[in-house]
């Protein structure tokens, strides 16, 4: 529909920032062994990745979502004579962890870092799809496109008479969390006495998530008074 003298039309575009606490952390374990065999990895590996996801379950419900994701065996091999030989076999399995509690976040990515051979990335931060705050954003970007169409209008003497059209661009985090880069916490050795003391809680701040909104609005205008 085209403006018209009787009929003018104003487009406005709506726009919100919404900054507000995350709802979720996430940590990429990475857990690894070694043997001189393919046995002897495979067994070790099995019982790190059972001790990691035993004692990540145990956080209860603090644990939204464990995964279990890439693994692999790899065989070094090394220069013998003329040819090569295998010297070992390396094993690793990758699991995700989503934790909604960020108390508990803290003491389990120590306990997990203070694990041998288990690498920890993260954690990162971010907010669910379902998350009120889409909602919130959406409603201020409105809001926005409204009071800007007034104003227009206003300007030119006029009243906003109907709304032909509310187009929405998208909802989007503005600035994608990660709290910290990866590997900040990973302890990766091949053996040695376990440590008598439990490594103190990592104190992690929650970084804020910014959720952005815009929305383009038509309306139709009374005559202007110019």
């Amino acid at each position: 529909m085209a403006g018209t003298p009787e009929t003018p039309l104003v487009t406005v575009r709506g726009e919100a920032t919404h900054e507000v606490d995350p709802e979720t952390a996430t940590l990429t374990i990475t857990v690894s062994a070694r043997g001189k065999d393919r046995r002897t990895a495979l067994e070790d590996l099995t019982r790190r990745n059972n001790t990691v996801l035993e004692l990540t379950k145990s956080y209860g419900e603090a644990v939204e979502k464990l995964e279990s994701g890439g693994f692999s065996i790899t065989p070094e091999l090394t220069a013998h004579g003329r040819g090569e030989r295998i010297r070992a076999h390396h094993g690793r399995v990758r699991i995700t962890a989503v934790l909604n509690d960020f108390t508990a976040l803290g003491e389990l990515t120590t306990r997990l870092a203070d694990l041998e051979l288990t690498r920890v990335d993260g954690p990162w931060w971010s907010l669910r799809p379902t998350s009120p705050a889409h909602g919130e954003a959406r409603r201020q970007a409105v809001t926005e496109a409204v009071t800007r169409a007034r104003e227009y209008a206003a300007a030119l003497g006029s009243d906003l008479s109907a709304l032909l059209e509310l187009a929405d661009q998208g909802i989007e985090n503005a600035h994608p969390a990660a709290a910290m880069p990866p590997g900040a916490y990973t302890r990766q050795s091949f053996g040695g006495a376990a440590e008598d003391t439990a490594a103190p809680a990592l104190d992690l701040e929650p970084q804020r998530q910014t959720v952005y909104a815009q929305v383009t609005a038509r309306f139709t205008m009374t005559p202007p008074k110019l």
